[in-house]
């Protein structure tokens, strides 16, 4: 299947019913985050469905920030999740939408529901609240409060929303039912007293509403047809009909949920992906180790990557742990034909080729792609000296190792066959240089007398080679669950990054940020398009050249 086909799941299958039964005469979505963290792969889920849906049913898709806890939102937020969205390739209806652009008429059905008596003003400390709440087994008790006059109601609320109560001191509950089965339907809180400078809204409110009061009316307001969410919200799906059935108002979406993604060695939570940021443990919100979708872009990835790893982990109402294999064969795949191909020595050691004339250089071609003529080629210098990886060198080695060996042959990527000789240590017995001598007659061609040279390795001229510094990435977490963990804190891989100093072919200095390429033999990098310059070239590895996550040979 194409990469970006739409799949069919459960999802799918509701809409169709809906627009063939004459419910739904078009498909209306909304991706709704809060702007209060970067958005990671799981969002990126509920983007391509969302935005996906809207675009293959030829509807439309709102992006609106669930904006109603000022304490916890920036501005900074809000323009990194337009430039996620937009990355991944997608446009919304119209403007961004706000859960703040709501919050007179938000505040208006509030106040009908106490004129139904169906709200109350609650003066209990959460303490009390929680323990009046019950538990999964015992129902809760009514408040105090529960019973307290329409007027009386009115008037608290309207000194809540003056500004009268401190914070914690007042709080406004829905009246459903504190012997529901579903805590959610427990007299839920649906205002707050906050003072906070709103980003949108500044200082004029200082009561803000709850989530699920904000986030029903809002999907009406918009004229959302099928509102997406994860299954965590799948009892609050009760809440959300119940606010909307006991309002004056028209629209009435129908909230679907599906199961969130969770990916192996790391986690999901922003609150936990924001200590990482806060205690150190990682450079910040789009360091290239973290699952969010700046943190990838970061890293190489690429937007179609990104998509069909969506598409194949598919929609569904099972949660499941996916594999981190999984995403890695996405921008495998596509970079296994997409990205160019260029050499790069990432553990040194200096190789002199005696036989090869002094202060000659040649301007050998490689191509771009070994698989793609159209890609073109390039001219890379090749001279007496270069560098090859240390561990492309053995002294002595059995049969199966295929690269260079004293008194052996093995093949330069697109140049000559060259033979080592003698080596040159330092006095703790480390390898400083490789003597070798080299086949004139073999540049592109097998040598002469038949013999065969099975071994390719690759290598940059040491005069004309660029020194960069490469970022080596393995798993963020040591455990494939770290959410489960007490203190996650303690399972992070103290190796999950490894900078190595060396050097890239001399073309590599006129890298493009995030433009992703093949170090032949290594793997897949980009350049960092935070600390990378010509001056001082930084490449990030993308992903390895196979699947290591279930191997470690």
């Amino acid at each position: 299947m194409a990469a970006d086909a739409p799949r069919s799941n459960f999802i799918r299958q509701i809409i169709d019913k809906d627009l063939a039964s004459g419910k739904h005469s078009s498909v209306h979505t909304r991706f709704p985050p809060e702007p209060n963290g970067f958005l990671h792969i799981g969002h990126a889920k509920s983007i391509v469905l969302n935005f996906g849906i809207a675009k293959d049913y030829q509807g439309q898709c709102n992006l609106r920030f669930d904006d109603t806890n000022p304490l916890k939102e920036k501005v900074d937020y809000v323009n990194s999740i337009q430039e996620d969205v937009k990355w991944l390739g997608y446009t919304w209806e119209g403007q961004p939408r706000y859960s703040s652009n709501y919050f007179d008429q938000l505040h208006a059905y509030a106040v009908e529901l106490i004129e139904k008596g169906l709200a109350y003003v609650d003066f209990s400390s959460q303490d009390e609240m929680r323990e009046m709440r019950g538990t999964l087994k015992e129902p809760g008790k009514n408040s105090p409060y529960r019973d307290t006059s329409v007027e009386e109601n009115l008037q608290h609320f309207a000194d809540m929303t003056a500004g009268k109560y401190e914070e914690g001191k007042a709080a406004l509950r829905a009246k459903i039912d504190m012997s529901s089965p579903f805590m959610v339907l427990r007299d839920p809180v649906i205002y707050r007293v906050r003072f906070a400078h709103h980003h949108q809204t500044g200082d004029k409110w200082c009561v803000y509403p709850m989530y699920d009061f904000t986030h029903c009316i809002s999907d009406a307001l918009e004229g959302i047809t099928h509102s997406l969410c994860t299954l965590e919200f799948q009892d609050n799906r009760r809440l959300y009909d119940w606010v909307l059935d006991n309002i004056s108002i028209d629209c009435h979406p129908q909230q679907i949920e599906f199961s969130r993604l969770n990916l192996q060695y790391t986690v999901m939570s922003k609150r936990k992906l924001n200590l990482l940021v806060e205690e150190g443990k990682v450079s910040g919100w789009d360091d290239p180790r973290m699952p969010t979708i700046a943190g990838m872009r970061r890293r190489g990835y690429t937007p179609s990557s990104v998509r069909e790893f969506c598409h194949r982990i598919g929609v569904t109402k099972m949660d499941n742990q996916v594999e981190m294999s999984m995403l890695e064969a996405c921008i495998r795949d596509e970079l296994n034909h997409g990205a160019p191909r260029a050499m790069a020595v990432i553990d040194p050691v200096r190789l002199v080729i005696e036989n090869y004339p002094e202060g000659e250089v040649e301007q050998l071609q490689a191509p771009n792609h070994p698989n793609d003529e159209s890609m073109g080629s390039r001219e890379v210098p090749f001279a007496r000296e270069i560098f090859i990886e240390r561990e492309d060198f053995r002294e002595s080695a059995n049969k199966k190792y295929k690269r260079l060996v004293l008194d052996k042959e093995v093949r330069l990527r697109n140049a000559y066959v060259i033979k080592a000789e003698r080596v040159e240590k330092d006095a703790d017995g480390n390898i400083t240089t490789i003597f070798c001598s080299y086949d004139p007659e073999t540049l592109g061609k097998d040598p002469a007398d038949g013999r065969k040279v099975k071994g390719v390795i690759h290598w940059v001229a040491a005069e004309h080679a660029k020194p960069a510094e490469f970022r080596l990435y393995d798993r963020l977490f040591q455990v494939p669950n770290p959410a489960a963990e007490e203190d996650f804190f303690s399972t992070l891989n103290p190796d999950s990054l490894v900078v190595k100093q060396g050097y890239v072919e001399p073309s590599m200095a006129a890298a493009k940020a995030e433009k992703p390429f093949q170090f032949e033999r290594i793997g897949y990098f980009c350049a960092d398009s935070n600390d990378s310059s010509a001056e001082h070239l930084v490449f990030n590895q993308t992903v390895g050249l196979r699947d290591t996550w279930n191997d470690e040979a």
